[in-house]
Parts: structure tokens; sequence; C-alpha cells
């Protein structure tokens, strides 16, 4: 797009999807894109991710890759086992790992170490903390952004990247509530000398039960420290559900004794507890000027770890689409062209979950069908 020097862009949410489509539209030769994020600041919360080699490509491309690799740590493999250790069901080298010109190592980050990474290569005069949506209007060719400190925003391009709860989403594209999925997921990040032997080197390895409760463990060493996350089934819709020590203990029956202990001894003042939710696919993510993407498109299920991977593609492809289009129009169509039927794909296959009969594949969006 030959104007895309002068579009004025606005990203609505300050996560890594809208701080990683900041990066990539800068990149991409964009200049007026501003981020708005309701928090007052940024902090470093949540717990361990992996960041797949095609999304790693994505940061030596953007120029940020050192940036991405001081605050994490490399993977090989992903391992799958039985819930008691003894059998490994899986053990996969992940997808792509040498795809590309340089070996591409998935990396192990903390949430918060990357949104910090990726925050700390935009210009701070782009980046608006205490700016909270209350509203939006779809002008046709513009969209105005109206937040509850009392500014508005108009923009040749509106981009919803404020989660699984969008407000742009609602408001423009889907009323549609999220989805619960009958789990509950429990995290934290301990550091190694606590976690009884558990981390030896530097692969995730989630360990299944007959039951269907997953306990995760993503070493990040870099930090001398372990991302614990637990998922098991519940009923219980609530947002943040109140746990205890015992609560934890009680859902390992079978585990691996290292894991058991862990749960055992945790400061549960520090464990995460969320209901489990996703959305379902929606028809249409875009107008002439705004678009949704990453959780506010296709929120899905943490089974495959593809939610922070596709907002990253998300963000590669929207700038992509920008680049090569003639207006905006066209290239919001090109974008959901290209990324819908995978990450509905994703959504699909994240909805599967694991046991011990079906963990045949770690990665199944990379098994052939017949």
């Amino acid at each position: 797009m030959q104007n895309l020097k002068d579009l004025k862009i606005a990203i609505i949410g300050g996560g890594y999807g809208g701080a990683a489509a900041a990066i990539a539209l800068r990149s991409a030769g964009a200049e007026n894109v501003h981020v708005y994020e309701q928090a007052p600041a940024f902090g470093q919360v949540g717990a361990g991710i992996g960041l797949r080699p095609a999304t790693v490509e994505l940061f030596r491309e953007w120029g940020i890759f050192d940036e991405i690799a001081a605050v994490s740590a490399p993977s090989e493999y992903l391992e799958i086992v039985t819930a008691d250790g003894g059998q490994v069901l899986a053990r996969e080298e992940w997808p792509m790992l040498h795809g590309f010109a340089q070996t591409n190592h998935t990396r192990i980050i903390h949430r918060g170490d990357f949104i910090e990474a990726l925050f700390g290569v935009l210009p701070p005069e782009f980046v608006h903390t205490g700016h909270k949506m209350t509203g939006i209007k779809d002008n046709g060719d513009t969209a105005t952004v109206t937040f509850e400190n009392g500014s508005t925003v108009t923009a040749d391009l509106v981009i919803g990247a404020d989660g699984i709860r969008s407000l742009v989403r609602q408001q423009l594209f889907s009323d549609k509530e999220p989805v619960f999925a009958g789990e509950h997921a429990y995290r934290t990040v301990i550091s190694i000398d606590d976690a009884f032997g558990l981390v030896t080197d530097d692969n995730p390895r989630f360990y299944v039960a007959q039951t269907g409760t997953i306990a995760y463990n993503l070493p990040l060493r870099h930090r001398n420290q372990v991302s614990y996350d637990i998922t098991a089934a519940s009923d219980d819709d609530s947002w943040a559900p109140v746990i205890t020590n015992d609560y934890l203990v009680s859902l390992l029956e079978g585990f691996d004794e290292r894991i058991v202990n862990v749960a055992r001894t945790l400061d549960i003042s520090q464990v995460t507890s969320r209901s489990v939710y996703d959305i379902d696919p929606i028809d249409c993510w875009h107008s002439d000027s705004v678009t949704l993407m990453g959780d506010s498109a296709h929120a899905m299920l943490h089974h495959q770890g593809q939610g922070a991977n596709s907002a990253i593609q998300d963000a590669g492809a929207l700038a992509d689409a920008l680049v090569a289009a003639d207006s905006v129009k066209d290239a919001l169509e090109q974008f959901q062209a290209t990324r819908k039927p995978l990450t509905d794909e994703l959504q699909r296959l994240s909805r599967l979950g694991w046991t011990p009969e079906s963990a045949e594949n770690a990665f199944p969006e990379h098994t052939p069908t017949t």
C-alpha cells in the first residue's frame, strides 16, 4: 500500500498481540501506530509460554530476535508422558525447528518478560496506558474509539486486540459470549529449587491422566524457575475459582510424586486460578476500517499452546496484507482469508484436549489427514 506510512492506526489492547502488531506494522513501514491499553501500567503477570519456530522467524524479520532470546530459553522438543511419568507417549521435535535459514528453537518465556521485551522496542510515545475503551463507531473509511478517560481517537484502521472478552468484537462483529470448556486451569511460577527435581532440561513436559487432568511443566531455567500448570475438569464456571493445596493434591492421584509434592507445598496465594473459556469461530473479523486479531478474533483453549503464537502470526499476516493490498479494505479481506482457515482449525483441535489414548502426536495440526 503506497500510503502505509501515513495511515493512522489505533491498536486496542496492550497484550502480546497488540504489541506484536505495532512492531510488525512499524517494520513494514507504518509510522503512525498507537497502542491503547486499559491498565495503568504493565506488570509481571502470568506464567510460561512457548513461542514456536515460525513465530521466532517473525522476530528475526522484525529485528527483535535478540531481545526475545535474552529473556527466554531454547527448546528442541515437547514430551507427553503418562501421569505417573512411567511412559513417554510422544516426544517430538518442534515443527519447523529446521525449516528456516537458521535453526529456530521454540523459545520458552515468561509472559511478563515477553510483553516487556515487545514494548521495550516500541517508542514510548506510541504506547498509551490508562485507556479503557468504552465504545467504537465504524464510520466506513475510518473508525472512532472512545475511552473511559474522556478521550477519543479516530483512525484509518482500528485493530481490536482486546482479548477473549473483546469489546470491539461485541460491539461490531459478534455478541456471542465466551464458551466455558468445563475445565479449570491453575498456574504459577516457582523456583526450580522447589520443584523436587522435575526440571532436567529446557523442554516442556505434559503429564496426562485417564481422567483428562494434565500437569504442564515449562522450564524457565534462564530464570531458575519453572512454570507449573494443572488443567482439570470442573463444573464451576466462575471466572476465578477459590482453591486450596489439598484440592490441588486431590486432582493429582496417580501422578508423578514430584508433581504431587509441588502441589502440596505451593504458596497458594501465588497460584492463578481460572475457568477455561474460548469462543466459537465467528463469520467475519473485519469491516472496511476495523479488524479483530488474536484472542479477540479466535480465542482458543490452551491445550495446543497456540494462543500466543496465533496472535503473533496474525500480526505478521496483517502487516503483509497491508503492504500488498491497494487499500485498507482489501488488506483486511486478504488478512482474514489468509488466517481464518488456520485459526478455525486450531480452535477445533484445541477443544479435543488429550488423554493417554489420544496423545499419539504432540502436534496434531501437522498430522496429515486421510
